[in-house]
């Protein structure tokens, strides 16, 4: 196998394992009844109309992910959750440090690795003439 099909392989395995991830998040909360939850706390946060930002978030991690596994849109969707997950470093992540657990809890860490891995795939499928 050449270095080239080995590189798409192994992109092909981290954008799988992302989509897998950010619906695996979406479905969880759409399932176990979080989407007003979190409505109502981004209210709280002076977010303006938390439930429609929450049931955005959630559609997007629901419907876009099936898209990223097939390997549509990709660049639109990479950095939309990037975006997401970026706000929730800002929001949350931050103020409870780096590590997820270990050394701490809820930290930054998980959020920085999908945001790397997501803007990795957004650069490969950048159109060439802005990837220069």
């Amino acid at each position: 196998m050449n270095e080239q099909k080995r590189s798409d392989m192994a992109l092909m395995l981290i954008r799988l394992a992302l989509a897998g991830l950010i619906a695996a998040h979406g479905w969880a909360r759409l399932i176990g009844g979080g989407v007003v939850p979190f409505g109502n706390w981004l209210d709280s946060q002076g977010i303006p109309f938390g439930f429609a930002v929450a049931a955005a978030v959630t559609a997007i991690e629901i419907i876009g992910t099936p898209l990223l596994a097939l390997r549509r849109w990709v660049l639109s969707l990479a950095i939309a959750y990037a975006a997401i997950y970026v706000v929730g470093i800002v929001m949350v992540h931050a103020k409870a440090g780096w590590f997820v657990v270990g050394l701490g809890r809820n930290g930054s860490e998980y959020s920085v690795l999908l945001i790397v891995c997501l803007l990795a795939m957004a650069w490969r499928d950048l159109p060439s003439r802005w990837a220069r």
